[in-house]
């Protein structure tokens, strides 16, 4: 699994951050997570606001600090794809 975190190192950012490895902890979960806090390099995912998430290159959050609930259930179910996709 792929995550990117886009933030410019806010609070927010920072803590979206902390939940999310968390979460991937919490469900034992691989992933591959970046965190990128250059605004070109924002840019180029064509978000508008900080924090964003993205999974597996899908968009999920923008703006906004998603609840850890939100998290669990991106989480989950892009790890179900992969093993669809793998099996």
């Amino acid at each position: 699994m792929e995550i990117v975190l886009l933030g410019t190192g806010c609070t927010v950012c920072n803590r979206l951050g902390q939940t999310l490895m968390e979460i991937l902890a919490e469900l034992a979960l691989p992933a591959e997570v970046t965190h990128i806090t250059d605004a070109a390099a924002i840019g180029r995912y064509g978000v508008l606001g900080t924090p964003a998430l993205v999974i597996n290159g899908e968009v999920k959050a923008v703006g906004r600090e998603p609840s850890a609930n939100e998290l669990r259930t991106w989480l989950r179910k892009a790890q179900a794809r992969a093993e669809r996709k793998a099996g």
